[in-house]
């Protein structure tokens, strides 16, 4: 089953992090409203290097969004993707 990972900058606040998360969420849904399966059942918040994760995401050509700050000179904040989580076991969740 899918579910919509949302990888947050571990070197953001929590509470920060998860509205980072939810600019996310909101551009994954724009840019796949054709093809997305996620249908609001299970949303997963971690924290992750972004940077790493946009490397790693990318060289396994994998469908991701990404959400970049304009008040933090347009780093990127957060990453949402549909997976079955096996790549993200190792990542801590945000509580």
């Amino acid at each position: 089953m899918k579910r919509l990972y949302v990888l947050i900058s571990d070197k953001l606040d929590p509470v920060y992090g998860c509205v980072q998360g939810g600019h996310a969420v909101a551009e994954y849904l724009l840019e796949n409203k054709d093809t997305q399966t996620w249908n609001n059942n299970y949303l997963i918040y971690l924290y992750a290097d972004i940077d790493k994760w946009i490397n790693r995401l990318s060289r396994m050509k994998l469908k991701f969004s990404v959400f970049t700050e304009p008040d933090l000179g347009n780093i990127p904040t957060a990453i949402a993707i549909e997976s079955d989580g096996r790549l993200f076991r190792n990542l801590k969740l945000v509580a």
